[in-house]
């Protein structure tokens, strides 16, 4: 075999093999690990009966539903929906056009290998948290849920 084969036959080989990723390798480069989102765990850790007002839109920001209950006294709605959607995929191969060099050329020889592979996620999520302030403007009771489908 001649030096040109055996250099560029393997780098060749290494460049489609390395090119290439499972769907579980797609799975988890499409992971959200992003933070600072409204959650349950921050709403259980941040938030306590007793708070202000102000100090609840610190935590989760503005609600989105401000209203009253049967005393008058406010209540206030945050009610979240999301839907994400990702996806990932990567195809590779090789395909190649071997020529004998030498005295005479000789005919060529042909050969291809391909391989694609991805991954996609769709789902929805909701969360809801119900604030319920006494006379003084204080947090007197709270509720929240959440689903995902």
């Amino acid at each position: 075999m001649n030096a040109f084969y055996k250099l560029t036959l393997p780098t060749l080989l290494l460049m489609a093999i390395s090119g290439c990723m499972t769907a579980q390798e797609h799975q988890q480069e499409i992971a959200d690990d992003s933070t600072g989102k409204l959650t349950v765990g921050v709403v259980q850790k941040e938030i306590n009966i007793g708070m202000s007002g102000a100090e609840v839109a610190a935590v989760l920001g503005s609600p989105n539903i401000v209203s009253t209950d049967e005393n008058r006294n406010e209540v206030w709605i945050y009610d979240k929906i999301s839907t994400e959607f990702v996806h990932s995929s990567s195809s590779g191969g090789v395909s190649s056009l071997v020529l004998g060099f030498g005295s005479e050329v000789l005919g060529g020889a042909g050969g291809s290998y391909n391989k694609q592979a991805g991954a996609s996620s769709k789902s929805q999520k909701t969360l809801t948290i119900i604030l319920k302030f006494d006379d003084e403007g204080l947090i007197r009771d709270f509720a929240y849920h959440t689903s995902r489908f």
